[in-house]
């Protein structure tokens, strides 16, 4: 099953919890106030805003953390596109002889970059990409650092050349590393959790009415379970319905221009 397949099963799953909880939290509140017409909801307004409370925090820093780093992949993409630039055109710093294998390596490894995010539910297609590119990063700095020192070679070339290719390097590894940062599994269970929570207790607060009220139970179900599903669409931007691969754009157009 995909990612987005799971994502919109739990989201829908959370949907249809609430509504069954809202309806035993009517049946409950309205079996209470038939019980206790006086005093069949006393004390439970100071319950019911701490979980409401509890459950609003919640959903703002999972959705807040999941939008920063939304951003933060976003940023590093066009960030490692202007490290690879900067060092494609320091070659040039280089022998003449030595350039074209080395213009060569580039354009290898930018396709092996693209490989890796081209299809990230294909582990073995993206392992493979992620250690085509690391191979290459070691051919593309012993190259790099035996050129800068031959004849012919710009005496700041090592001075330029390597900081660069250290740089693209060490951008290539955080691209890696913030696609594997998410919060722990038990905030999103603790998300669900709270969520059919609030779902009982607002069903509880429904019991003195006579019939249901549709309008705030789909409503409210709805609006929960959709927020749920953009928090995990979020976290999870190359194989969800909110994606950054637009972005790979601005790396496709760098391959581009190195032909």
């Amino acid at each position: 099953m995909s990612h987005t397949s799971y994502a919109m099963l739990s989201s829908a799953a959370l949907f249809v919890g609430m509504l069954v909880l809202l309806e035993l939290g009517r049946r409950m509140g309205a079996a209470r106030l038939a019980a206790d017409p006086a005093h069949g909801q006393d004390g439970t307004g100071a319950v019911d805003a701490a979980v409401y409370a509890l459950m609003g925090l919640l959903i703002a820093f999972t959705f807040s953390g999941a939008a920063t780093r939304f951003d933060e992949r976003r940023n590093l993409i066009v960030q490692e596109t202007n490290d690879i630039g900067t060092a494609f055109l320091r070659i040039d710093l280089l022998p003449a002889g030595a350039q074209p294998a080395m213009r060569d390596l580039f354009r290898r490894y930018v396709d092996s970059r693209l490989d890796v995010y081209r299809d990230v539910e294909n582990m073995e297609a993206t392992q493979g990409a992620l250690a085509r590119s690391t191979k290459l990063q070691g051919e593309i700095w012993r190259e790099a650092v035996a050129a800068s020192q031959g004849t012919g070679a710009a005496p700041a070339a090592p001075m330029l050349l390597l900081p660069a290719l250290n740089q693209m390097f060490d951008i290539a590894a955080m691209r890696v590393l913030i696609t594997r940062v998410h919060p722990p599994a038990i905030i999103f269970a603790m998300l669900f959790v709270i969520a059919l929570a609030s779902a009982l207790f607002a069903g509880y607060g429904m019991g003195g009415a006579k019939g249901r009220n549709w309008i705030h139970m789909v409503g409210f179900a709805a609006v929960m379970a959709g927020a749920v599903n953009v928090i995990i669409d979020l976290e999870y931007p190359r194989i969800g319905l909110i994606r950054v691969d637009a972005f790979d754009q601005v790396l496709v157009d760098l391959r581009k221009s190195m032909d």
